[in-house]
């Protein structure tokens, strides 16, 4: 139970390269994956060494390797041909056949150095000027104008042999607020979101999309739990409506956004029992390593069921087949 338990996230380290404890948790807790920030990939050589280190703790099950390449100023790999430019420079100028170029080059360089998860596409509509969260990050301010650039960054990333992932569900364009400082708030309705924020989600997951990403809001029109510990939101919008059956991931965990479901501890328990597969973590793999025993204890105390355990299994089971089966790419 305590490898299965690992398998359910996914966490960062800071400094660059990964220290040893962090390494001697990836094997004790056969943790699911890892992902890399700015400073563990200041050039493709340290990317490359830390990206080995991380393999070489696992014998059996293929790790993630995950990271924030959405272009402009949120790219982890810095120069030709990994970065490209900011989403809102390829919509505002309506270059489709520019950004599938450029994006293929970036798919192909990081899959070729040892990532096989790209945390992207944005699906976000830029809604609210005032989220300077989102500034940059979002193709456009229509669904009819993002939902196009969505499909190609998931064909893309899939011919490259790269998992892709939809964020931030159900959308965060219209909040003002920056999850990572506080939690975000949006007042759009079941209605509305159907007719514009879900559009962009719902043409991901057709084109072949492999997880998707939540993140902290609250919807108070549609739920009165924020959405990383709603099973309204995982359940009815992503798994019912939309017919996602992937792996659904959290948003960092450690954000302060995340902290009205408790400590950080009792906030993983909440999430996954909310329906989420994958728990993402930043740098502070001292919290994951709480969170992991807070789970654990969850399960064998009852409170999360064995079968519970294997429909996530088996969903993460699924996509990393694909990373080992190159018939499928």
């Amino acid at each position: 139970m305590e490898e299965k338990i690992g398998q359910f996230f996914i966490v960062g380290f800071p400094g660059r390269e990964p220290p040893k404890p962090f390494l001697e948790s990836l094997v004790n807790k056969q943790i699911g994956g890892v992902i890399l920030f700015g400073e563990n990939c200041r050039t493709d050589g340290q990317t490359k060494d830390n990206i080995e280190a991380i393999r070489s703790q696992y014998s059996v099950v293929t790790p993630f390797i995950a990271i924030d390449q959405e272009g402009g100023r949120v790219c982890r790999l810095k120069g030709a041909p990994a970065e490209y430019r900011a989403a809102s420079e390829y919509g505002q100028s309506n270059e489709l056949e520019r950004f599938k170029e450029d994006y293929t080059r970036s798919a192909v360089f990081m899959e070729s150095i040892g990532i096989n998860v790209n945390l992207g596409p944005v699906c976000d509509i830029f809604l609210n000027p005032a989220n300077r969260c989102l500034d940059g990050r979002c193709f456009g301010a229509t669904p009819e104008a993002v939902a196009p650039y969505v499909k190609e960054a998931v064909r893309i990333s899939k011919k490259a042999g790269l998992l892709s992932c939809l964020k931030h569900f159900p959308g965060l364009g219209a909040a003002a607020v920056d999850p990572h400082k506080r939690t975000a708030t949006a007042d759009y309705d079941e209605l509305v979101w159907e007719q514009q924020e879900g559009i962009p989600f719902a043409e991901g997951i057709k084109a072949g999309a492999d997880m998707v990403m939540t993140t902290h809001l609250i919807l108070p029109k549609i739920d009165d739990q924020m959405v990383t510990g709603s099973a309204k939101v995982v359940a009815d919008m992503i798994r019912q409506r939309l017919g996602f059956d992937g792996p659904v991931i959290t948003d960092d965990l450690t954000m302060a956004g995340a902290e009205p479901l408790g400590p950080i501890g009792e906030r993983t328990v909440a999430a996954f029992m909310a329906g989420h597969d994958i728990l993402l973590f930043g740098q502070d793999y001292g919290a994951a390593n709480k969170a992991y025993d807070c789970l654990l204890k969850a399960v064998q105390r009852g409170d999360i069921s064995t079968e519970r355990i294997e429909l996530s299994l088996g969903r993460i089971a699924g996509i990393k087949f694909k990373l080992d089966s190159t018939v499928l790419r």
